[in-house]
């Protein structure tokens, strides 16, 4: 395998960063070949691995051409692009559905041997929400291009990165109540992004896993309140949780999607009436071979830094356990 190359898309996002970490340091001895539409934004991927291991290319995954030139000669192909809401002349359709399709298209002309990519749990072709459904949209449009496409489907992904658990923890600083959704009972299996880009690694690595779909949760199913209870833990803030019915949240989106930074969009409102939760029977981290961290264990390194004295406060959880907190 050595000097095979794979090409990620979306390389430079959240998950991106940790996926590429995972396959350059993972002994495997790929070259890491990484389609941005920013490759100036992108430099910091590059130190990860050894030098020359890891290039940077321009490409717009809606460009078929650009999409040819950056998957040709590699052994896999991932797909990690993806948009919480359409922005920067970018739709749902165009990403979520035509990109796939270009993609896939691609990765079979060039001969490419396996190909991932990440979805989502919880999607319907039937769905009101624009993203669940484009989302699903596009698992049919890649297979019906790549019969043996690896579909990855994780739940919420959490990390230092991430942009739930900071997001509402850096809320919680400023403002007397945090927004309980729907009463905040959709439920979620938030799954370590370490762990999400280890699954990515095996099925680059494995053959055995083309063709298949994996659900990939953590230990623990939470609900959302759940979740901003433990986030408040772990800052030592006491915050009331405001419960928000849909139709009234649908109403505040309707505005919010216009303020800078797009806190919160109507098809948001409605992705958050359905669970995000592994289906019963469906492959998961276990069958990779893979023991998902928990939230309890992961949160402590990096929402320290949003407690009133930083990391010279230990959280509720830690003075209880004794335990100290990971800097």
């Amino acid at each position: 395998m050595i000097n095979q190359v794979v090409t990620v898309f979306g390389g430079s996002g959240f998950l991106g960063r940790n996926a590429v970490r995972a396959l350059a340091r993972g002994g495997f001895g790929y070259r890491i070949r990484v389609g941005v539409r920013r490759p100036n934004l992108a430099n910091f991927l590059l130190p990860m691995g050894h030098v020359g291991q890891i290039q940077l290319l321009h490409t717009d995954v809606r460009d078929a051409d650009a999409v040819a030139r950056a998957v040709a000669d590699s052994r896999a192909v991932i797909n990690l692009v993806g948009i919480l809401y359409p922005a920067g002349g970018q739709s749902f359709e165009a990403v979520h559905v035509e990109a796939p399709a270009i993609i896939a298209r691609a990765a079979r002309k060039a001969g490419v041997e396996t190909l991932v990519h990440i979805s989502t749990p919880g999607i319907s072709t039937d769905s009101e929400s624009v993203y669940s459904r484009t989302k699903a949209q596009g698992e049919i449009a890649l297979r019906q291009e790549f019969l043996a496409a690896t579909i990855l489907r994780p739940s919420l992904v959490f990390g230092p990165d991430d942009d739930f658990f900071n997001k509402f923890a850096g809320l919680a600083r400023v403002l007397p109540a945090l927004p309980l959704i729907g009463g905040g009972h959709t439920k979620f299996q938030p799954v370590f992004v370490a762990d999400v880009a280890a699954a990515i690694a095996k099925c680059v690595d494995n053959p055995a896993t083309r063709g298949k779909t994996y659900e990939l949760g953590g230990p623990s199913v939470y609900s959302f309140k759940e979740m901003l209870h433990i986030i408040l833990r772990e800052t030592n803030r006491r915050r009331f949780l405001l419960p928000i019915p849909f139709w009234l949240a649908n109403l505040q989106a309707s505005v919010m999607q216009f303020l800078p930074g797009t806190l919160l969009t109507p098809d948001q409102v409605t992705f958050l009436k359905t669970d995000k939760v592994v289906a019963p029977g469906a492959l998961t981290l276990a069958d990779l071979g893979i023991v998902p961290d928990s939230l309890e264990a992961v949160l402590p390194t990096y929402l320290w830094r949003f407690r009133p004295k930083g990391q010279f406060e230990n959280s509720v959880s830690e003075r209880t356990t004794g335990s100290p907190a990971v800097r």
